[in-house]
């Protein structure tokens, strides 16, 4: 039977219609490849623009960790880049420590002294609302990252964590099968980089019955990690598989120390983890290593400078995960075997324009 006319030409409006939204919403975005949405339902956030220079704050949380040590000198690297650094009149950056109430406070301390943006890696998700009031009432742009803020109000910067837990958990079922014991190596308790890893990986080892898991603690630092794998193999013996949010070099060690055959592990893009696994890969340690950036920050700070120069952005702003496994770590490009164990080798995010040189962030010198 025939359709209608009226009815086709209802059908082609509608799709036009549609079709043209979807590309005003993109339109939407400065500089889409850099700042993608996190998903389809993120929405869009425009701040009125400021005259550079700017006045731009650094509240940091927990420093007990290279991987935090790295991301400050990701931030003051990036600064100093010199398409940045003339839109920059001071950077100034504090740690306060896991205390929540005096992060707030450098918070607050940072609006009344007139900042025009404020970076912020959390130290809880949920205690931030008074200050993003406060904040847009003074008119000063909180950007978040990495640990970020609850709030549907201020610009976010993140890999996804939730993500980052399947994907640790459906590699290691792809190399040691559907059964088997796992132990988790898990990160700074509380902390809701930790609570989201942790919930993306039990999403997909819940749906196996046969596979059973340890807890420890390792707060993302290789000292802790390694010494909380070995009192669990002195407890639980051998393991037939391992995923660590951070600390993995120390974990993998233990394993070692422990002379325990070798494992799958899932772990951080700690440049000593991917060493030890191109040196031991043959003797059976398969590794799969996911960055979470230290360049995160970088990554904030040129969102801020966006926002503040008028520019819409994706409320929450979504980073591509790099990973690589056993099967193509190349030296000098995803790791490094004549610098040291203890940095986080992914430091740079191409759609961005954001290249930093990992050998002169950790020793001053450019790698050759």
């Amino acid at each position: 039977m025939k359709t209608p006319n009226f009815i086709v030409w209802y059908v082609v409006f509608s799709i036009a219609v549609l079709v043209t939204g979807i590309a005003a919403i993109a339109a939407e975005s400065y500089e889409p490849e850099c700042f993608k949405p996190f998903n389809s339902s993120t929405k869009f956030l425009h701040f009125p623009a400021k005259k550079p220079p700017y006045r731009i704050a650094f509240a940091n949380g927990f420093v007990g960790n290279t991987w935090r040590i790295e991301m400050i000198k990701c931030l003051q690297a990036y600064a100093e880049d010199p398409e940045i650094k003339p839109l920059i009149k001071e950077l100034r950056i504090v740690s306060t420590g896991t205390d929540v109430a005096a992060q707030i406070g450098a918070v607050d301390n940072f609006i009344n002294a007139g900042y025009d943006a404020i970076l912020i890696n959390a130290v809880s998700p949920t205690a931030f609302k008074p200050i993003v009031e406060r904040a847009k009432r003074a008119g000063v742009l909180l950007i978040s990252f990495d640990n970020t803020i609850d709030s549907d109000q201020v610009i976010a910067v993140n890999e996804d964590q939730f993500e980052i837990g399947r994907l640790m958990a459906n590699w290691l079922l792809k190399e040691m099968g559907q059964k088997g014991n796992i132990i988790e190596v898990r990160g700074v308790p509380g902390n809701p980089v930790d609570l989201d890893r942790h919930k993306g990986l039990r999403e997909v080892l819940d749906r196996y019955p046969d596979i059973k898991s340890v807890e420890v603690v390792g707060n993302w630092d290789d000292g802790t990690a390694q010494k909380a794998v070995a009192d669990a193999i002195a407890v639980h013996g051998k393991f037939d598989g391992m995923t660590c949010q951070g600390g993995t070099t120390g974990a993998v060690r233990a394993l070692i120390d422990a002379k325990q055959p070798f494992i799958p592990v899932a772990g951080e893009a700690e440049n000593g983890f991917r060493k030890l696994i191109a040196e031991h890969s043959a003797e059976g340690l398969k590794g799969w290593s996911y960055g979470q950036s230290p360049a995160l920050a970088a990554i904030t700070l040129k969102a801020a400078i966006a926002a503040l120069q008028g520019n819409t952005l994706p409320q929450y702003i979504s980073i591509p995960i790099p990973t690589c496994d056993y099967t193509n770590l190349k030296a000098g490009v995803n790791y490094f075997p004549n610098l040291s164990d203890d940095f986080f080798v992914a430091t740079g995010f191409e759609p961005c324009n954001v290249r930093l040189d990992v050998g002169k962030l950790m020793t001053g010198k450019a790698t050759q």
